[in-house]
């Protein structure tokens, strides 16, 4: 994705050049940016599904080589979200209950975490309050695409964890370069400035669906109105409104029922909105970012 040389004077600390950002842009430009792989596991298993002579027995054998992966299969199968009349004890029974297409996205879901890594201290823990807010993201977005209908609450999920997929490689590259981290705005300026482009290219990179990219580009487009269509960029973008209530300056943020995409799902809510439906479904959300790990 082409884009301007971002201005490297920075706003927020003066006249301070934001070397970061610079460099981290122009390692982009070249293509020297090392972006994250999808997790091994999560690749085999979307091999072996989109495999046409793959069957329900070779899928339950790939997944069970990972007993962690498993559990948290037939946990997922077993929730709220696809509850059924019997209870799942078996990875094979929890492939035929969600349906190959649902795991493959839930696998790649899981095996997410690996990608938030870093080595110094400062950047481990943005990567790891990245993921906090990602997997929080992501269980609102699964219980939201449930309760809409209409939606899967696997794939929505997926989406709610890589809406912010683009950071990643900035704080892996400021990881590498930790002498070029002037100070923390810096750091946040090139995140913002960089991240949606980066994140574009990773969605394309990772071959995933294409929908997947208004999610990285509109997460926090409250004002985006495509129509009367709802869509998962909706859905996460609205998840994103929801996880900031509490953490951020209630002033900062429009009102929830401005948003175009809220009176969107509005009419598709038996509960009277959004807000009263994530507060009857706390539990849910928070077995869902328990299973996320």
């Amino acid at each position: 994705m082409e884009a301007a040389e971002p201005s490297t004077t920075s706003s927020s600390t003066g006249q301070a050049e934001n070397k970061l950002l610079l460099a981290c842009y122009r390692h982009f430009e070249k293509n020297q940016l090392i972006l994250p792989t999808i997790p091994e596991v999560a690749f085999k298993i979307r091999r072996v599904i989109n495999d046409e002579k793959a069957n329900s027995a070779k899928i339950a054998r790939t997944m069970q080589a990972d007993p962690s992966l498993t559990a948290r299969l037939i946990k997922i199968s077993n929730s709220a979200l696809y509850r059924g009349r019997k209870t799942i004890e078996s990875c094979p029974e929890a492939i035929t209950r969600l349906g190959l297409k649902a795991v493959q996205d839930i696998v790649t879901a899981f095996s997410l975490k690996s990608v938030f890594t870093a080595q110094s201290p400062s950047i481990r823990q943005r990567m790891v309050e990245l993921w906090a807010h990602s997997s929080f993201v992501a269980a609102i977005s699964a219980v939201l695409a449930h309760k809409a209908k209409g939606f899967d609450p696997d794939r929505a999920m997926l989406a709610g964890l890589i809406h912010d997929i683009g950071k990643i490689p900035i704080l892996a590259f400021a990881d590498q370069h930790i002498d070029l981290v002037a100070n923390t705005a810096h750091l946040t300026e090139t995140i913002d400035k960089l991240h949606g482009m980066i994140g574009l290219n990773i969605i394309r990179k990772w071959n995933f669906p294409d929908d997947f990219e208004n999610v990285v580009l509109h997460s926090e487009n409250w004002q985006r109105d495509t129509g009367e269509h709802l869509d998962y960029a909706d859905i996460v973008m609205l998840a994103q409104f929801h996880s900031l209530i509490g953490k951020v300056d209630i002033k900062t943020l429009p009102k929830l029922d401005t948003l175009p995409a809220y009176q969107k799902i509005a009419r598709r809510l038996d509960a009277s909105g959004s807000l009263e439906i994530l507060d009857i479904a706390k539990e849910e959300i928070e077995a869902i970012r328990q299973m996320l790990g």
